[in-house]
């Protein structure tokens, strides 16, 4: 089963929380606190590996979270970073996030790539001691790691992609110029999924070829199958578009030529653009005048034009000495380059680790934020200095300017994760 797009949700590991500690031993008094930071949380890294040939594993397993760092100790101890969870995936996957449809990264080369980074470790308490404050009775939180839910989409990288009607000769094609062996049988979409062949000229020239399945009119809309297998063709550096010029389908060589051209504008402006040399097949069984007829449009549309017959091999070595000719006048296989966030994405996306909302019930004003359990945890509320850092972050984070908007007054009661507290102006 071919696999080349898979939806996922990957998370990178939290940091760990700091720790609250005071030392404590014979002979020293007032040892001071002496909390550790907790450790960083693991990344998520994509990796190409050459021994994968689709997403077939991803529609099996669909949440990667990479472990959370270790917690701070006592003795200003950090604690151990959390290790990096690694995904494998074929070289050619593009990476997008799903929201957005932001490319995060283009995995076709051999390092790795960092896609969530995992959290710093909170600060233990040992951070926080002054000359005003000796005993501070808190630690910070762990930060969170970056979460995504992605879209793999598999672009082969390949050279030279083949595209036509189904049944016009692509699969014979590449098993005659290469070692690949698709299957081969006189029906509609025999190939199933793209084949990638390795055509070799001689010992130091060879080129990747890509047998893409039959396109049909309307592929470009979800008709047929060829709309799976589009995106494959688009890192092609060059595009063989074989006709079938006999017409042994009942179909006008020169309307399949204009049908297929449109289903790749449709596309893809980039694709449509894209470098293209016209191979008519079959020609051992068309007329001369039907070969002329469709020479004079294609080279009147101003494309190369090529006679063979994949069949016999005829003309087969000509196309493809050819191709490889105006392969090494064309830049490198495309890669996607990863898109950036810009700044209102950025704005929105650490904004929204702050987000909350107020209700009020029966008086009772309740804050409901995922991310103030975190700092929550970490105060001890029977202690002045805590308290005072509890309330400097809902004043920095915006809950008590809100909690004002909407009219509390002194002696209302706020709560928060079950944690009620009487408001103090």
């Amino acid at each position: 089963m071919f696999v080349d797009s898979a939806k996922i949700y990957i998370k990178a590991g939290d940091g760990g929380d700091g720790c609250v500690s005071f030392h404590r031993e014979k002979y020293v008094a007032a040892g001071g606190p002496d909390g550790g930071d907790g450790g960083k949380g693991g990344d998520i890294i994509f990796q190409a590996d050459d021994n994968l040939s689709n997403l077939l594993d991803f529609r099996y397993k669909r949440k990667y979270i990479a472990e959370r760092g270790k917690d701070g100790a006592a003795k200003r101890c950090t604690g151990k970073n959390a290790p990096d969870l690694i995904i494998k995936v074929p070289r050619g996957t593009v990476v997008k996030e799903v929201n957005s449809g932001r490319i995060l990264a283009d995995i076709s080369d051999d390092g790795p790539v960092v896609i969530c980074k995992g959290g710093k470790g909170g600060k233990g308490n040992a951070h926080f001691a002054t000359s005003t404050r000796q005993i501070p009775r808190f630690a910070k939180p762990g930060f969170r790691g970056d979460e995504y839910e992605v879209m793999l989409e598999l672009k082969l990288i390949a050279d030279v992609g083949l595209v036509g009607f189904p049944n016009v000769g692509k699969s014979t094609l590449v098993s005659v110029v290469s070692a690949a062996k698709p299957k081969i049988a006189n029906y509609h979409f025999t190939t199933l999924t793209p084949v990638l062949g390795v055509v070799r000229l001689n010992e130091e020239q060879s080129f990747v070829m890509a047998d893409i399945p039959g396109l049909i009119e309307g592929a470009s809309e979800g008709v047929g199958l060829g709309h799976e297998f589009l995106r494959h063709v688009e890192r092609c550096r060059l595009i063989i578009h074989i006709v079938d010029v006999s017409g042994s389908e009942g179909r006008d060589p020169i309307e399949d030529f204009k049908a297929i051209n449109r289903e790749l504008k449709n596309f893809s402006e980039e694709l449509a653009n894209a470098p293209q040399i016209v191979a008519a097949n079959k020609t051992d069984i068309a007329q001369a005048e039907q070969i002329q007829r469709f020479k004079d449009h294609v080279e009147k549309e101003g494309y190369p034009f090529f006679e063979i017959s994949a069949a016999s091999a005829k003309g087969t070595k000509e196309l493809m000495n050819a191709v490889f000719e105006k392969l090494s006048k064309l830049p490198p296989v495309k890669q996607f380059e990863a898109q950036p966030l810009t700044p209102e994405e950025l704005d929105e996306k650490l904004f929204s680790r702050r987000e909350f909302n107020v209700t009020v019930e029966n008086g009772v004003y309740y804050v409901e934020a995922d991310w103030l359990w975190d700092v929550l945890r970490s105060c001890n509320m029977e202690d002045y200095s805590s308290l005072q850092y509890f309330q400097r972050v809902l004043r920095s984070t915006g809950i008590i300017d809100r909690l004002e908007q909407m009219g509390i007054k002194e002696g209302d009661t706020v709560n928060i994760f079950d944690f009620e507290f009487d408001f103090i102006d």
